[in-house]
């Protein structure tokens, strides 16, 4: 069974009467014979297939990825069910017997064919939507799998959930979350500047755009985006830096063509890193750009030049549109009249940057070698993790701490609780981060030690406000036998 994706160029040529309604990119199953049908009202497996798969960008699946990981999941178990002859949308105690039969082979069987628990379970989530579509839409007779009822609490209120029998019990998802301390995350930006860990120039990097790729990361590391959000970023939705130092973050709205699922939302951005990211678009991304004329490839389409530029969008051919509504492929078809690309990253060429999980990756192993030994390998997402954790962190130090001053100042615990009550830093974080439920942002807490937490702000506020008690507390420890 091959795997293609869909592209309606040339459909003219192709006797049919109209063209077919499938959009572009989406994945297609095909049968090696190349035939959907046994008989005329007779569907293969691979047709059905295919029109579930036509139907994710209606049931809140419009990003490519989930459309490719599905038709991959689909084509997999469709292909072991043919090889050993067993109707995917048959009897249901061969369906179980063949799902067993299919956990063997993924967990036991030959190496290049062993998946682990995780990969497992997408896949069985996967499988299930597809049977239970299949089912409703009268093209299976049984779902091969068994559920189990539940409940459990989301955002503070019990709900009914189901459990698939088939997936595996895996560790709690904090324990895989990647992330940079503080330190590491500073070493990193520096690095990519071509700096050494003391912040002074490294004699010995031979790489170019360190203004960039030191911005762009810091910008990141600031506003937690996602890979797909800052690549393509124009110049033009860069928010403006404002007259004044300040500690408050600045709004950064994103435009929802780019955002994962499609989901307008604002994340913020501190002042320090947009003013790195404005200083390398008027120095050396300007540099990047002189001289040069950015001609997008013929297999992206006909470029689309920007006029009139603002921060709400540009006339695009003649015709107003908004940022908002470009997809990443159009942003990469964006030439200014000067024939300059508006996305913020530059090569030295003037070309459209893109490649930054290689910039990454290799500055990562640099570390490594040169610096700092334990440095791991950072991907674009392991930036947003980092922002993830140090936001929270500062979400709430500053939280407990205006609890403690109140605790303090009116020795009532009802005044913490009100407070609680009124402010969550999770809310803050779910909202930065673009997560539909706070049950999705609980996963980053658990890396905290909150109490500790809690308890330096708490000392902090004694020690501004009892200077000679806080003393007088340190001053017992200093007797300690520490042999």
């Amino acid at each position: 069974m091959q795997l293609i994706n869909f592209s309606a160029t040339g459909w003219e040529s192709w006797d049919v009467s109209r063209q077919p309604l499938i959009r572009d990119r989406m994945p297609v199953l095909v049968d090696d014979d190349l035939r959907f049908e046994d008989a005329p009202g007779v569907p293969r497996p691979a047709l059905v297939a295919n029109r579930w798969l036509r139907e994710l960008p209606m049931n809140g699946a419009p990003a490519v990825r989930t459309w490719r990981n599905s038709a991959g999941c689909l084509r997999d178990w469709l292909q072991f069910l043919k090889d050993r002859e067993v109707d995917p949308l048959g009897d249901r105690h061969d369906l179980q017997a063949a799902l067993s039969m299919y956990a063997e082979y993924r967990f036991a069987g030959e190496l290049e064919n062993r998946w682990d628990m995780t990969t497992w379970n997408l896949h069985v989530g996967i499988l299930s939507s597809f049977y239970r579509w299949a089912r409703d839409e009268g093209w299976a007779v049984a779902v091969p799998f068994s559920y189990r009822a539940g409940k459990r609490v989301a955002d503070g209120v019990l709900v009914e959930v189901e459990r698939n029998l088939a997936k595996m019990r895996t560790p709690r998802p904090h324990t895989s979350i990647k992330y940079l301390e503080r330190d590491f995350s500073e070493l990193f930006v520096r690095v990519l500047a071509g700096l050494g860990p003391d912040g002074e120039p490294d004699r010995q990097y031979r790489g170019r755009e360190g203004a960039r790729n030191s911005s762009m990361a810091g910008l990141v590391l600031s506003s937690g985006l996602r890979g797909q959000e800052f690549t393509y970023l124009t110049v033009h939705e860069v928010p403006p830096l404002p007259a004044r130092p300040s500690p408050v973050p600045v709004l950064f709205p994103l435009a929802h063509a780019v955002t994962k699922g499609q989901k307008p939302r604002t994340s913020w951005i501190s002042h320090e890193a947009l003013a790195n990211v404005h200083q390398y678009i008027e120095l050396d991304r300007a540099a990047s750009a002189e001289g040069f004329v950015w001609r997008p490839p013929s297999k992206l389409g006909k470029p689309l030049v920007v006029e009139e530029p603002d921060w709400e969008g540009a006339y695009l051919n003649g015709q107003r549109r908004s940022w908002r509504q470009l997809s990443p492929s159009e942003r990469l078809r964006l030439v200014s009249i000067s024939g300059e690309s508006p996305l913020v990253g530059l090569q030295s060429s003037g070309k459209p940057f893109i490649d930054y999980a290689t910039v990454f990756r290799r500055t990562s192993a640099r570390i490594r070698d040169r610096f700092e030994p334990r440095f791991p390998t950072v991907a674009r997402h392991r930036l947003r993790h980092s922002m993830a954790m140090q936001t929270l962190e500062w979400l709430i130090t500053g939280y407990y701490r205006r609890a403690a001053e109140l605790v303090k100042g009116t020795g009532d615990d009802a005044a913490m609780a009100l407070y609680l009550t009124k402010s969550d830093p999770m809310l803050v974080l779910r909202d930065l981060l673009g997560h539909q439920s706070v049950v999705s942002t609980e996963i980053y807490i658990a890396r905290l030690d909150v109490t500790r937490i809690y308890r330096d702000a708490y000392r902090q506020v004694a020690e501004e406000s009892d200077p000679a008690a806080a003393a007088e507390a340190e001053a017992e420890f200093e007797d300690e036998d520490f042999d």
